[in-house]
């Protein structure tokens, strides 16, 4: 091999070493905004998009891919997840383009909602405004400021992580096209049946007064009061026994009545006993329910500790698994109580219960009412006492179970108000509150079971700390709360009778996740499906301002589930939808609304308008409608070849989307579903700003630059969560100058290459075709891999191929060949081979280093309009694909192992200082890998002067690689004179014209 300086100055002139102007240095922070500027200059995606129009209906049309855009928050800065979500979206949306494909990517944002509300309202408060007193069209623009003034920031900062899309004609909710459709598409379920009012338990928030759907709660620990209540057995008395004629006897009759009478004397007065761990709920119990497979026993207490809320000849009814449990929590020792009797289900559904606050003084008769007692499927025996506590308004099991009993006139209460604290003339409770306006615990707790406590209700008390829903928002924890909201009917026939994947929307739902979406990773299906499968009815309604209204009118004096209660005209929903499309949706707010769209057909005064906004998930989850099937760069059958989000978003936006399209076009709106994991810090801990270990992406990028961020992304594996940090974004940036490296060497070693050096394959040198060979097998691996939006797969891949086979192999064995030969086949051949693997590793690695990519393509390809970005990836001859050959010098490649490894530990030991300086003797077992060896010149794989292969036995001194059996290595010193042009040491060095040189050098030369 030759050095980059010879001895001799006059021959190091003469040798053709690599010429480059691209930098070893980066430099990504500075250089990254120039191409930014530049791809806006040429207008890079336009013209992508132009490309693909000239082609349609050509034999190269391209065949459209869209990968439809979850929207980001417009509030706050982006954090680490954002990036790595629009990142991999980003590698999504290139690598589909440079397969062939007409790649779209509209970015847009979700700009309706709560949080921004919040942010106006604390603007407001801060000087000392009251947001209630506001004209709700002015608070409703001072949202649209606040949101438009944050996209403007979040779309600098995609921009920077070198985001391709239309960032100039992006998709807002808040836009009027927007809002005019999402109210379409809410008519849609106005009109065809499955929209509906009803009063159940729903999530409510106590801080932000407003129902909450499952993907607007998140679950943490929280410590709970929690306590066992005594309900006491007011009346017993067995159903009629039933005895036939021949049987019945004056003796059967007085033995059942007999039974009757004892075993009211020990039930009555006895307790059942319930356990719960939101005691604001008791004021609310209007029954209790037990397990009809249980085993119950009566329990009489013996003996008690001091101060116990039990007292010695109570009796308790108890399932008999949890009963020692029970006992424990009220303090009291095994020998404390007894078990006096067997209760079956028929004597618990002869009892009667009072709630524990019956006949308290100053309840005014509130609590005086019996309580219902009957079995439940829901009840379990694996923790409290057997029983259940029933609070319809406040749960949505009861409210289910008495639904169906056609009972729930009787058993809802409305205790609660918005806020959470208890109505004003409630009994002993009324005002307090179960959160307090900060979100911490409020009285309300703390007021029922000091009362309880004092009425002789609480058998025990104490605290429990368990996962409980919090508000994602307010991070406050919500409770379940009885309120009158819409919702979307999930199981109700729709009434399009479209049935082709259901009739039902959890019906279509489910047949599309089965049957129309691919899902990576495939756990996502089960994901999804499970939860769709247990779902209830949407609950569609906020009371909240900033939104899309719930554009509909209810009838006067009708009951939700008349007939005529909901007005369906298509003429005012037509009205309505030609104001949003010219005004937005705040023309539902102006004065003379319910006018101007009743028209002169209907009487104002005879229907109400409904002022509730949309779920925001109903905003997002409409984005196909405004996106995918109205634009005209959207999507041409109206559907998304991806969707791309985290995890989360199977109860969030995925979610909404099925729920949402299935209502209104009856299927899935995307045919492939991507999930990725959360970010986490280098320990694999959730980042936290409190915790002080989040890592920003304007911070990376301004220390390493995007493509830095990139490549963490592409070389992880996004299908769990993702740790990013520090020392791990050294070993990216690393690995990174490793890959820019071997770029730089081919940018050098391609200087002056022109047409007329290119070497047809089949005239190659055998390692050239190897090379080739390798690069059909991993031409295969990079369209398989970006079809499967396999990034890591295909980034290792091409990363060990280009630092190992490339750098440390192909490039090492070659720069002989590329610096020392003359305009020989063999150095014209190894450039037509380097110009082919730039034109690939730059395409293919395009999709992930953006700016990297651009810089070296730019290096050959300078131009006011080039761009890598608006090539495709080449398409591959089948006839480099050669699996003998790349079996053959697998062979070779194995052997050089042992042969290098031998030289080192010469060069360690100081024997010599180079390769060149070795002429080793090389044993052969394998009589198929020696013929391989010798039909190469694997002296110069070898790097090294001479080489002499051999089958002979190896001698006990030979170095053997453990790994590489069959392979000995007998160190020689090689023969001759050192050329002063090559540094070869061979016997023929001074025997030529030229002087100190080699015969090759010496042609090379003239």
């Amino acid at each position: 091999m030759c050095a980059d300086t010879p001895e001799t100055a006059d021959y190091k002139d003469t040798l053709n070493l690599p010429k480059t102007d691209f930098p070893m240095r980066a430099g990504l922070p500075k250089r990254e905004p120039e191409w930014l500027s530049r791809w806006e200059q040429i207008g890079v995606y336009e013209k992508l998009r132009a490309k693909a129009a000239d082609a349609a209906g050509t034999a190269k049309s391209r065949k459209p891919f869209t990968l439809h855009d979850g929207p980001p928050y417009a509030n706050g800065n982006l954090h680490i997840g954002h990036a790595l979500n629009k990142i991999l979206k980003d590698m999504v949306v290139r690598s589909q383009q440079m397969m062939g494909r007409d790649a779209r990517y509209i970015p847009g944002w979700d700009c309706h909602g709560l949080p921004i509300e919040w942010k106006i309202e604390e603007q407001y408060r801060a000087k000392g405004m009251d947001k209630d007193k506001v004209d709700v069209v002015d608070f409703r623009q001072e949202c649209r400021k606040f949101a438009e003034g944050w996209i403007d920031v979040q779309r600098d900062e995609f921009k920077r992580l070198g985001i391709t899309g239309t960032w100039d004609n992006p998709y807002l909710t808040m836009n009027f096209r927007a809002e005019r459709i999402i109210a379409e598409e809410f008519q849609k379920f106005l009109m065809n049946g499955t929209l509906y009012q009803g009063s159940k338990p729903v999530m409510w928030s106590p801080i932000e007064e407003t129902a909450l759907a499952e993907a607007e709660v998140e679950y943490h620990d929280k410590e709970s009061f929690t306590i066992w209540v005594k309900f006491r057995v007011a009346s017993f008395d067995l159903p009629d026994v039933e005895l036939s004629d021949e049987e019945a006897t004056d003796a059967d009759r007085e033995a059942v009545a007999e039974a009757v009478a004892t075993s009211a004397q020990d039930f009555v007065g006895a307790h059942v006993v319930i356990w719960t761990t939101t005691p604001w709920t008791i004021p609310s119990n209007k029954a209790v329910v037990y397990g009809a497979g249980f085993a119950y026993g009566l329990y009489e207490v013996t003996g008690t500790p001091d101060e116990s809320w039990v007292s010695v000849g109570e009796r308790y009814i108890l399932a008999d698994k949890l009963a020692a449990q029970t006992f424990g929590k009220a303090r009291l020792e095994d020998d404390q109580w007894r078990r006096v009797r067997d209760v079956t289900p028929a004597q618990l559904a002869g009892m009667t219960l009072t709630h524990p606050l019956h006949g308290a003084d100053g309840a005014d008769g509130e609590w005086d009412d019996l309580r219902d007692f009957r079995a439940a499927d829901f009840v379990t025996d694996e923790e409290g006492t057997g029983f259940v506590h029933c609070a319809p308004s406040h749960g949505m099991e009861e409210y289910e179970l008495y639904r169906d009993l056609g009972m729930l006139e009787q058993v809802i209460t409305y205790n609660v108000m918005d806020d959470g604290s208890f109505r004003q003339d409630l009994p002993f409770f009324g005002g307090t509150r179960i959160l307090k306006p900060n979100g911490k615990e409020g009285d309300a707790n703390t007021a029922v079971i000091n009362k309880l406590a004092a009425v002789g209700g609480l058998m025990a008390r104490g605290k429990i700390k368990h996962s409980y829903p919090h508000s994602w928002r307010s991070k406050a924890p919500v409770i379940f709360r009885n309120t009158p909201q819409w919702f979307a009917a999930i199981d109700r026939v729709v009434g399009d009778g479209q049935d082709t994947y259901g009739r039902t929307i959890r019906e279509r739902a489910l047949t599309s996740i089965d049957q129309l979406v691919k899902w990576t990773p495939q756990t996502g299906r089960n994901r999804l499906y499970s939860m769709i499968e247990a779902r209830p009815d949407w609950v569609l309604s906020r009371q909240r301002a900033w939104g899309v209204p719930l554009t509909c009118f209810t009838r006067k004096g009708a009951l939700p589930t008349a007939a005529n209660f909901l007005l369906r005209d298509p003429a005012v929903n037509g009205r309505i939808l030609s104001a949003f499309e010219a005004e937005g949706a705040d023309a539902w707010y102006k004065p003379g609304a319910k006018e101007r769209f009743l028209g002169n057909d209907y009487d104002p005064d005879e229907w109400d308008q409904v002022f509730d906004i949309l779920d925001v998930w109903f905003d997002s989850g409409s984005t196909h409608a405004f996106v995918l099937r109205d634009r005209e760069d959207g999507s041409e059958d109206g559907l998304a070849d991806l969707y791309l989000e985290g995890t989360d978003q199977h109860r969030g936006w995925f979610h909404s989307s099925m729920l949402q399209s299935c209502g209104t076009q009856g299927r899935a709106p995307y045919r492939g579903v991507l999930t990725h994991g959360f970010t986490l810090d280098e320990k694999g801990n959730k980042m936290s700003k409190s915790l002080g270990n989040t890592v920003a992406p304007d911070k990376v990028v301004q220390q390493y630059g995007a493509d830095i961020l990139r490549l963490w992304v592409a070389q992880a594996d996004y299908t769990a969560d993702l740790r990013i940090g520090p020392e791990i974004l050294k070993g990216t940036a690393d690995g990174y100058r490793r890959l820019r490296n071997t770029m730089r060497f081919l940018l050098g070693a391609l200087s002056s290459f022109e047409e007329s050096d290119r070497v047809a394959p089949s005239e190659m040198p055998e390692l050239e075709r190897w090379v080739l060979h390798r690069l059909a097998e991993l031409d295969h691996k990079v369209r398989t891999g970006y079809a499967a939006y396999d990034f890591q797969g295909v980034f290792q891949a091409l990363f060990n191929f280009a630092t190992v086979e490339l750098s440390a192999f192909y490039f090492d064995v070659r720069k002989d060949a590329l610096y020392c030969d003359g305009n020989t086949a063999r150095r014209r051949a190894a450039r037509t081979v380097m110009d082919i693997l730039f034109h690939r590793l730059t395409t293919w690695l395009a999709p992930v280093l953006v700016f990297t990519m651009e810089e070296v393509w730019l290096e050959r390809y300078p131009g006011a309009e080039s761009s890598v970005h608006l090539v495709d990836i080449p398409d591959t001859p089948a006839d480099w694909l050669d699996e003998p050959l790349g079996a053959k010098w697998a062979q070779v490649r194995r052997a050089r192992r042992a042969v290098t490894a031998a030289l080192e530990v010469q060069r360690t030991d100081k024997v010599i200082g180079a390769s060149l300086e070795a002429a080793p003797v090389v044993h052969v077992e394998d009589g198929n890998t020696l013929a391989a060896l010798k039909s190469v010149a694997f002296e110069d794989v070898c790097i090294t002067s001479a080489i002499t292969l051999t089958s002979d036995p190896s001698p006990d001194e030979a170095f053997r690689l453990p790994d590489v059996p069959g392979i000995g290595v007998v160190f020689e010193t090689a023969e001759g004179d050192k050329c002063e042009r090559c540094w070869k040491i061979l016997p023929d060095v001074g025997s030529h014209r030229h002087q100190g040189t080699c015969a090759r050098c010496d042609a090379a030369l003239d």
